[in-house]
């Protein structure tokens, strides 16, 4: 006679199939005829990329051809702010996941188009210090032929923990050693990034720029997306008086800085220099000085000898409706 259980079978979860992984994570795969999008794994599990900008890459790849994806659409969509956003889009460009490049509409305007690639394109390298590589923990990939999982205990942090029979343990990656900062020296920044303006350029203003310094930093009054920093408004003031010293007004200029602005305006100050450079008006021409009439002295007062009238004339006389009257002559 068979022995008798005091308990039942389990039964089955309905959609969970039997693994035989002692722990992790258990696949439930589901057949989907469409509204699908394939990713490489090579970008799902990359070995540098943050989880941001991993799932940042794929919500990309999902959307269709021409959805924007600029920094602000995105921040409106998710709930991690526009400093995370920016820096996942950094990433996916340092690792050739993502590519923007400015061009030039059939209009004329200049728009940034950005290019998705579901395979990594290959990205120069940017002279400057490298960076160390990450440090990446031991990670236990348990064999399929052990059947209990490792038991966990905070008490025994300080010693090692013990490696279950067959089981495959990644080496920590060694990392390069930091060399020491001096506190009164920072640390220099790579070559070109994200910097405005060269080394050396003075943060303040010229001598005679005060007109020009108003003017930009007024131009935020007309559009928010103009506010300049400090710098690159003493930066753009020489620009500004150099149209001022051709005989444009004040009018003239902001209309041209604020007039046909792009739709995503990512870096105020490097349009605003591309149209003072670009745009900067020929001095007006000097007026035409006509000659000068010979000055004359009017003629004297005279008493008509008819009217007794007073006229100018060079000569005693008549005057001009006497002169028109026939004179009448008497025999003695």
């Amino acid at each position: 006679m068979a022995e008798m259980k005091p308990n039942s079978v389990p039964r089955r979860i309905h959609e969970v199939r039997r693994t035989d992984t002692p722990s992790g994570v258990a696949h439930v795969r589901a057949h989907q005829p469409d509204r699908f999008t394939v990713v490489g794994n090579h970008l799902v599990q990359h070995p540098v990329l943050s989880l941001t900008a991993i799932g940042l890459a794929a919500h990309i790849l999902s959307l269709p051809e021409g959805a924007p994806v600029d920094i602000r659409s995105l921040a409106e969509r998710f709930p991690e702010g526009r400093e995370r956003i920016a820096f996942a889009l950094r990433e996916l460009e340092a690792h050739g996941y993502l590519r923007r490049v400015r061009e030039r509409t059939e209009s004329g305007r200049i728009a940034t188009r950005t290019y998705a690639h579901h395979l990594p394109v290959h990205v120069p390298a940017v002279p400057g210090p490298a960076a160390a590589p990450r440090a990446r923990r031991p990670v236990s990939r348990p064999s399929r032929d052990a059947r209990t999982a490792p038991q966990e205990d905070d008490r025994g942090a300080g010693r090692a923990e013990p490696v279950p029979p067959g089981t495959t343990t990644v080496p920590l990656a060694p990392s390069a050693p930091e060399a020491p900062v001096s506190a009164a020296t920072p640390p220099a920044s790579p070559a070109g990034a994200d910097q405005l303006d060269p080394p050396g350029v003075d943060a303040t203003p010229r001598p005679g720029d005060d007109k020009a310094v108003a003017l930009l930093a007024g131009l935020r009054r007309t559009d928010a997306r103009l506010t300049l920093s400090r710098r690159d408004v003493y930066r753009l003031a020489p620009a500004v008086t150099a149209w001022f010293d051709v005989g444009a007004g004040t009018a003239t200029v902001i209309h041209t800085l604020t007039s046909g602005l792009p739709a995503v305006l990512e870096s105020p100050a490097a349009l605003i220099a591309y149209r003072l450079r670009d745009q900067l008006p020929l001095p007006l021409p000097e007026p035409a000085v006509l000659p000068a009439r010979p000055a004359t002295a009017p003629h004297p007062m005279r008493n008509c000898d008819g009217c007794d009238r007073g006229f100018r004339a060079p000569e005693p006389g008549r005057c001009r409706d006497c002169r028109a009257v026939p004179v009448t002559t008497y025999a003695a």
